[in-house]
């Protein structure tokens, strides 16, 4: 205690860690443990062994710990159990002892919020100490022991997560994902749903193909339609059906491309990344330089270029270098006007199957009678089936009929009133549509037939 004094009171502090250093160094040369210090993040991306330890150490019954945490979801008909900080349970394998600790502090993150104080995240790790001489048994077996085990308990108790982007302790954030549908609910052809549990399927099983034929293992979707047709039940459906997490991106929350890359990497394998109305969420349209830099200052164009999130930027993580950053991935963009799009997000390789999706069909109603009445048959299903194939509704609308009442016949009664009116407005929009096109012309000059400034509005 008295050399420590001396040392801090008189050399300067950059001499006092080298001292410091170079003592500890000397006494661990006697010590025979060994320490492996096991972060939550391997830079960008989640390091997998700490999630294995995660797992695996709050699972052993046989592991004396004195604090636990203790976590129930609704989803969940279990209590999750997780190891606390500052515990050091230990655990044996073939007959080696392994001493874990858990680690949490505080850290800045250097983004002042007040004149004088900083956000602080929290920052964890795992240390796994041993004896030196067992140091090849802990590399070579308990640790690929811990991974395996850690995988196989997860795909038993797995809870499926939405994440987003915003966590103060880490890029993701997340809550349990609880939407009941499946594809056996799904109000949807029968073909089309054939077909995309088909192509999943193949996704699964493909690993070493894949691998074999040079290609990372993921696939694209588009989803595109009118609004309130389903296409966020289809991302939930396949969740369900794959036991995939969901991580939702909104890109125009993004400040920089550096930004979307940290994101983008710490996504976890088998996961399903969602970027929905692609054609509104940035100005993904404009890929020509000229275009961005007419009437720009040429030095604000340059930064802007270097930072600002871009089309170039972006389809680098479908199918670029960094699309490699994982495995066993789905990407799904969303659109209500897929011809909005620019076609470098339209070709294969980065949106592998497009997926139209429709307005209610007489087969996506009487799935939706099924799910919500309970019924499948009536006297009613064949005019309401007629009257949907004139009306264009939505699945949304559909079920907010189906959702009124309880009685059977009135609701389907009242559906045939509503897509009765529905088509009514729909004609008269449709008219008024053309009584206005035809005053333009008017107004412009010539008759339709004979107006070439007219055809043109026309087309």
């Amino acid at each position: 205690m008295v050399v420590q004094s001396v040392i801090r009171l008189f050399l300067p502090p950059e001499f006092q860690g080298f001292l410091f250093s170079k003592i500890h160094g000397f006494f661990s040369c006697f010590c025979n443990e060994m320490t492996m210090v096991i972060g939550q993040y391997d830079g960008y991306s989640q390091n997998d062994l700490f999630g294995a330890a995660q797992v695996l150490l709050a699972t052993k019954q046989s592991l004396s710990m004195q604090r636990v945490q203790v976590t129930k979801s609704p989803k969940e008909n279990h209590f999750t159990l997780a190891m606390d900080q500052n515990q050091m349970p230990v655990d044996t394998f073939h007959g080696v002892k392994l001493k874990w600790v858990f680690v949490l502090r505080q850290v800045d993150s250097g983004h002042q919020v007040h004149q004088g104080s900083t956000v602080q995240h929290e920052v964890q790790h795992f240390e796994l100490i041993f004896h030196k001489k067992n140091r090849e048994i802990v590399v070579k077996s308990y640790l690929p022991f811990l991974i395996d085990e850690a995988k196989s308990i997860k795909q038993g108790n797995k809870t499926l997560k939405l994440c987003t982007p915003g966590s103060l302790s880490g890029p993701w954030s997340s809550v349990n994902l609880d939407h009941p549908v499946t594809f056996q609910t799904l109000a949807m052809e029968l073909e089309l749903k054939k077909k995309i549990l088909d192509d999943l399927d193949r996704i699964v099983r493909r690993k070493e193909y894949y691998r074999r034929v040079g290609k990372v293992w993921k696939r694209g979707y588009l989803l595109y339609g009118p609004p309130g047709i389903g296409k966020s039940s289809l991302v939930a459906a396949m969740a369900n059906y794959l036991n995939f997490d969901v991580y939702g991106l909104e890109l125009s929350g993004l400040r920089s491309i550096a930004n979307l890359r940290r994101l983008l990497v710490a996504t976890t394998n088998q996961s399903i990344l969602v970027v929905e109305d692609i054609d509104c969420t940035i100005q993904l349209q404009d890929r020509n330089p000229r275009t961005r830099a007419a009437g720009m200052n040429p030095m604000l164009m340059c930064y802007q270029q270097q930072d600002q999130v871009t089309l170039s930027g972006f389809l680098n993580f479908t199918d670029g270098l960094w699309s490699s950053c994982g495995n066993e991935r789905i990407i799904v963009f969303t659109t209500n006007h897929v011809e909005k799009l620019d076609p470098a997000i339209l070709r294969p390789g980065r949106m592998d199957l497009h997926i139209p999706m429709s307005y209610c069909t007489p087969c996506g109603f009487r799935l939706l009678a099924y799910n919500y009445l309970g019924i499948d048959h009536h006297e009613l299903f064949n005019q309401i089936e007629s009257a949907i194939m004139m009306a264009r509704v939505t699945l949304a609308e559909v079920a907010e009929e189906l959702m009124k009442c309880d009685e059977s016949e009135i609701v389907l009664r009242d559906m045939v009133s509503f897509l009765t009116n529905h088509k009514r407005k729909e004609n008269e929009e449709v008219i008024k549509e053309k009584v206005c096109r035809s005053q333009l012309i008017v107004e412009i000059g010539g008759s339709e037939e004979e107006s070439s400034k007219g055809k043109l509005i026309e087309k």
